[in-house]
């Protein structure tokens, strides 16, 4: 603390595994569920990707014509090379390209499937209905599913309400203990060692009361200013004013210290600014009366002053961003009629800085003066500690992770439950009718191998004799040999590099 007398106010010394995705439309619908999960990329490829699939015997990238119909450029190999290889051939030529289908890929690495797997959704945790009826059991854990969703839904509302107050200052009223003490030290003789002059010494400290925290906070740090005016007429204009502002680089200390030549009692006043966080301003005394608010912050402020406009109707009706001034208002803002976002300009002509806290005390020097230290009880703001409790509920992450395991868990028993009761169906549906059952297996299958291999037209109705007895079968191999001759010659013209006509 900087005098400006010749002895400064200095302070004092500081005291002491997901589970994988699950299978799509198979080429097996049976229950061996490796070759099911192998074929799930089981979807007719768009772009690029189509030509994994393609039909043995044919140039990547061509397609099998339309029956009668040439299109696009010739596709078919060369003369001498294989023709393409359709439904019905010897059961011999189709094995490779069976067993290739079948063949079972090459899973990912554990953690691209865990980055290709989707968000799980509450629906992906709730059990079919017809495993419900067949296990009436599980009722019970779907009441335990509709109750962890009631209360996921009041854990996500409190969350935001804790998210909401922690934006706004959470403090609580505390008492603040001054202790406002002084030393005598009289003058030496001049043969004795020692100070020739007579001074005295003032301390200011203070702690919180009860205060549960274990961090203890430093004096200093509840002032934004601290003034000390001494007697005019023993120390003179120049000498009787001590002061302390804090700074930017401040640092916090546990108490004050004055010191002065004298030896007689001093009679001084103490003047201490609180510093509130956030900054408060005292109301002009007028609008003070009107609003009931003395000392408050900027934002509560305003909320008065909305709540007085709301009260007394004091908004244009018609243009909504207009106040129209009552006599109060007129008196105190100089105007009949003022916008909204004139507020803030005007009432901060209103607010001015707190008053500081006035201590009036005695420093004694009689030596048979045993009350030379006096306390004096302030209310001081200091934070929550509900508020550090409410920051680290919100940044843990402990319960989180364990259940999010948790529910991986469910997840994977889920999909379990239905990959067994997809396997039940499937015995169930061949030992009521084994023959029926194949049949439309075969044509299930057949369909997905048509998928598959990207095939155009019927192949049951190709297979047979007949559909190459129409009328268009003729033309069709015409416009397909001359297709081929068009392509050979092409070839010739490449090589010999003429023109031939």
């Amino acid at each position: 603390m900087a005098g400006r007398g010749a002895f400064p106010l200095s302070p004092l010394p500081p005291a002491a595994a997901p589970p994988p995705p699950g299978p799509g439309p198979a080429i097996m619908r049976g229950p061996n569920p490796a070759p099911a999960a192998a074929a799930a990329p089981g979807y007719r490829p768009m772009g690029p990707a189509a030509a994994q699939y393609q039909r043995p015997g044919m140039p990547p990238g061509s397609r099998m014509p339309m029956a009668g119909l040439q299109v696009g450029p010739p596709g078919a190999p060369p003369y001498g090379a294989a023709s393409p290889m359709r439904p019905g051939l010897p059961q011999s030529m189709m094995d490779p390209f069976r067993k290739r289908l079948l063949t079972p890929q090459a899973q990912p690495p554990l953690a691209a499937q865990r980055r290709g797997v989707k968000r799980r959704k509450m629906a992906d945790k709730v059990l079919p209905q017809r495993i419900r009826e067949l296990v009436p059991e599980s009722q019970a854990y779907m009441d335990l599913l509709a109750f962890e969703r009631k209360l996921d839904q009041t854990i996500a509302r409190k969350r935001m309400e804790i998210q909401e107050a922690i934006k706004k200052p959470l403090t609580q009223k505390r008492k603040l203990r001054i202790y406002i003490s002084n030393t005598f030290t009289p003058a030496k003789e001049e043969g004795e060692g020692g100070e020739r002059v007579a001074s005295w010494e003032l301390r200011v400290e203070g702690k919180l009361l009860e205060d549960p925290s274990k961090q203890k906070r430093k004096f200093s740090s509840f002032f934004k200013s601290l003034v000390i005016e001494l007697d005019k007429e023993l120390y003179g204009p120049d000498n009787h004013l001590v002061e302390w502002h804090r700074l930017p680089t401040t640092q916090e200390t546990d108490g004050f210290q004055v010191k002065r030549p004298g030896d007689v009692n001093v009679k001084c006043t103490l003047l201490l600014m609180l510093d509130h966080q956030p900054p408060q301003y005292k109301l002009d005394p007028r609008l003070a009366r009107l609003l009931g608010v003395h000392t408050q912050t900027r934002a509560s402020i305003m909320q008065a002053l909305w709540l007085y406009i709301k009260h007394n109707k004091l908004q244009d009706s018609h243009e909504k961003e207009y106040i129209n001034c009552n006599r109060y208002f007129r008196q105190i803002f100089n105007c009949i009629r003022m916008r909204f976002s004139e507020i803030p300009m005007k009432l901060a002509g209103l607010l001015q800085h707190p008053d500081p806290i006035i201590i009036n005390h005695t420093i004694s020097v009689d030596p048979n003066d045993q009350k030379k230290t006096a306390c004096y009880d302030i209310d001081v703001e200091v934070d929550d500690p509900l508020k550090a409790q409410m920051s680290n509920f919100l940044a843990s992450t402990t319960n989180q992770q364990e259940i999010a395991s948790l529910d991986a868990k469910i997840h994977e028993t889920i999909e379990s439950i239905n990959q067994l009761k997809t396997q039940r169906d499937f015995m169930l549906s061949f030992s009521s009718n084994p023959q029926d059952f194949i049949q439309e297996w075969i044509k299930s299958q057949r369909r997905d191998l048509k998928i598959i291999t990207d095939v155009i037209g019927n192949p049951e109705e190709e297979r047979r004799a007949e559909f190459y007895q129409q009328p268009w079968a003729q033309e069709a191999v015409g416009r397909h040999i001359f297709a081929k001759v068009q392509q050979r010659r092409q070839e010739l013209e490449q090589v010999l590099g003429i023109r031939l006509t």
